[in-house]
């Protein structure tokens, strides 16, 4: 593991990581960019002789009668221009033709306004001829309206229910042949082109590109730009792009840093993020600048790949060059981090992020509060939950749903519930995920029937259940042995057309376990096989664990060693079962045999293994054994939990080896770990028995202040010492809080 320090403006943050940063100077690309660029740039590499010019407009002349009327409809929307214009023109109305349309124009074109207004009434009669459509994007342009012109020419796209190709060289005829005269500001080429690849009329935008080459005109970049994101939306996008920057590059499209970072957002988006690394290295020797999004895309690349390493010598880099991380680059490190189980850093990130005056957003908080629910740390993600709100950060259904989805896997139902509630109060409709979450937590707590519940409500707002919502009321069924009800459920689902998976299975394995039917077990263990399920890892366990229990080890060998067979590897969960099975059936040494066999294999054991061990060493007041398996656990870095603590002071304070089941004691409150109610009974009765009186007292009081209550024994002892010492204040205490917290309830407790 190496340790990569990367600064954020002087603070220091430490990672660790195994991937290492890949720098290559392979030019991954079949072309030269350039970086400087121009609205509509004149094609410089054509001569004089080979460009063509635009043709002169030259409109149908208008007959004498026509032209009166033309010219009294020019002069009264001239001087009574203040009025209505169907007022004005409702005498002439009847004899107005599309030809007038183009004649007027013509009279009126230096008054924008005037254009407009005219254009519109022609509309409302008659649908204009491209030629004056055209004249009017013409003079929309020259006004300097370019929204106005490229509604014309999308309206026309929309509406037009015209062969496309067919319109597209009409289009283009027209647009042509009325520039010269009518606006000569190139600027309208590129409204129209952009409007081609809005509509999606891809081909035609490229073929129109080619056409504007012909007139000496190359398409502005930031249009050039646009046609290269809507390639890149397209499955085999990469190499249309490839071809079209590398055509347009030899006719003098200035490419420019947008550019660059389409191509390095669709090489990420294809799964070549080094190649879109080495483009990146590349883009400075071309003259062009990489930013902040440039950077940006390339870390979410490297972080979707799980190369944390690289991307924190990126962030770095380009720290170096001044520019900032962004919300977006801050979130992709933070959803690594949490991916990879490491919140505690991610939240590190967040306080740094806002520490530089970057606000965070509802996605960055909703990926932190989901990495913590699924580490456990349900409290975090919930303070984290308040955090966002206290900022007036608004949470949506997907942060609700992953507190929701902790709490649950927490048994924290209360609390789920709770927000569930709040979540449909405020208008926020959950899906499939909330309600299988519900579902899933109620039905491992034992509540079938509010699980049920959820699963009819769900279905009422109109949502599907899927397979894991029916595997968790079907595991839930197991649990209380209702496998009969949990099979029947899903017979129903599959005439629904669900397919069962191997959760599934196994939790039918499960539920035939726990009612003790391992014969059952075994034989739809057989029928995944025949289903095309082939049992895993959790299939061997459970039944392995079941054998166990009823102490036919033998069994759970041989399954063990068919698990092997299949290639299937064992988890730290597996030998814990098989542990905790060889110590119920008194087997301490081939426990023990075990243990030494999965540390020469590499296994690290977890806690639950080495627990089994101690606990039964310590039933057969054997503490020499017990505190070397625990020594041995601690020195290979696993570290002790409260169960470890409980056992090993018991076995001690049952051995009266009092010394050391103090000193554990204390070890534990240094730690924050709280002693049980067994605990304290065994060592306050070990230190009565030792004749350490005062030390017994003080763990007596100890434990009542902790609000846990003693066993009846306990307080015998404690009444009958305080009444010989004459202490009858603290006798008669003791009396009562024995006849509320031991007596109520407990007919036959023991107590004099």
């Amino acid at each position: 593991m190496k340790c990569c320090a990367i600064a954020f403006s002087g603070h220091l943050y430490e990672i660790f990581s195994s991937q290492p940063r890949v720098r290559s100077s392979q030019n991954p690309l079949p072309f030269i960019l350039f970086s400087r660029g121009c609205l509509v740039q004149r094609l410089s590499s054509l001569s004089s002789t080979s460009t063509r010019p635009f043709p002169d407009y030259s409109p149908k002349k208008p007959t004498i009668r026509d032209s009166e009327l033309v010219h009294h409809i020019s002069t009264a929307i001239k001087q009574r221009r203040s009025e209505p214009i169907r007022r004005i023109l409702k005498p002439y109305e009847l004899k107005f033709r599309p030809d007038h349309l183009i004649w007027v124009l013509m009279n009126i074109k230096n008054d924008y306004r005037l254009v407009l207004d005219f254009f519109d009434w022609a509309c409302l009669r008659r649908d204009p001829s491209l030629e004056a459509r055209c004249i009017v994007i013409q003079i929309a342009v020259a006004a300097k309206d370019p929204k106005m012109a490229h509604s014309l020419i999308h309206n026309f796209w929309i509406k037009s229910n015209l062969d496309v190709s067919l319109s597209f060289v009409h289009f283009v005829e027209r647009l042509i042949y009325t520039y010269k005269d009518w606006g000569s500001n190139p600027c309208v080429f590129d409204i129209f082109f952009q409007v081609l690849v809005e509509v999606g009329l891809l081909d035609e935008a490229r073929n129109f590109f080619d056409k504007m080459l012909n007139y000496g005109l190359i398409i502005s970049v930031d249009s050039c730009n646009f046609f290269l994101s809507r390639l890149s939306n397209n499955s085999d996008g990469l190499e249309m792009i490839l071809n079209f920057v590398g055509e347009f590059t030899e006719v003098g499209v200035c490419w420019n840093t947008a550019s660059h970072n389409i191509m390095i957002n669709s090489l990420c988006r294809l799964g070549k993020v080094k190649e879109a690394h080495n483009f990146l290295l590349q883009m400075e020797f071309r003259g062009c600048m990489p930013d902040v999004i440039s950077y940006s895309t390339v870390i979410d690349g490297y972080c979707h790949t799980g190369e944390l390493q690289t991307v924190l010598k990126l962030v770095e880099e380009m720290q170096m060059k001044g520019l900032k991380p962004n919300p977006f680059t801050f979130n992709s490190i933070i959803l690594l981090l949490c991916k990879t189980g490491m919140v505690l850093d991610a939240e590190r990130i967040l306080r740094e992020m806002m520490r530089q005056g970057i606000a965070p957003d509802n996605v960055i908080y909703t990926t932190l509060i989901g990495g913590f629910c699924k580490a456990g740390n349900v409290s975090a993600a919930y303070n984290l939950f308040d955090e966002m709100q206290n900022q007036k950060i608004i949470p949506d259904f997907i942060t609700y749903t992953a507190v929701i989805c902790g709490l649950c896997q927490n048994g924290k139902m209360v609390g789920a519930d709770k927000l569930f509630h709040e979540m449909l109060d405020k208008g926020l409709q959950p899906d499939e995920v909330t309600y299988t979450a519900l579902i899933d937590g109620y039905c491992k707590a034992g509540e079938m029937k509010k699980g049920f519940l959820l699963h009819n409500q769900m279905v009422q707002m109109g949502l599907t259940p899927n397979v894991v919502t029916y595997t968790a009321l079907a595991d839930g069924l197991c649990k209380l042995g209702e496998v009969d009800t949990a099979n029947e459920l899903l017979h129903e689902m599959c005439r629904k057309g669900l397919e069962l998976n191997i959760c599934t299975y196994n939790a039918l394995v499960n539920g035939f376990c726990k009612v003790g039917n391992i014969p059952q077990a075994i034989k739809l263990m057989e029928d995944m096989d025949v289903a095309g399920f082939h049992p895993d890892t959790i299939t061997y366990t459970t039944l392995m664990d079941a054998y166990c229990k009823s102490g036919e080890m033998v069994k759970a060998h041989e399954l063990l060693q068919e698990m092997l067979d299949r290639g299937l590897q064992p988890t730290v969960v597996t030998f814990s079962v098989l542990m905790n099975g060889f110590c119920m059936s008194g087997m301490l040494e081939d426990g023990e045999r075990l243990l030494n066999w999965m540390l020469e294999k590499g296994i690290m054991p977890n806690t639950a293994t080495y627990n089994s061990l101690m606990k039964h060493y310590c039933i057969k007041r054997n503490m020499r054994s017990a505190t070397e398996i625990y020594r041995g656990m601690c020195a290979r870095g696993v570290m002790p939990n409260s169960n470890t603590y409980n056992i090993l002071i018991k076995g001690h304070s049952k051995a009266r080896n009092m010394k050391e089941a103090l000193f554990l004691h204390r070890e534990m409150v240094e730690k924050g770990i709280n002693l049980t109610v067994a605990s304290y009974n065994a060592l306050i009765k070990g230190f009565f028995k030792r004749k350490k009186f005062l030390e017994a007292r003080e763990l007596f009081e100890e434990m009542r202040r902790e609000g846990l209550v003693a066993d009846a024994e306990l307080y015998n002892i404690f009444v009958d010492m305080n009444y010989e010492e004459g202490n009858m204040d603290i006798t008669l205490e003791l009396c009562d809080e024995a006849i509320e917290k031991c007596l109520v309830g407990k007919p036959n407790n023991g107590i004099t």
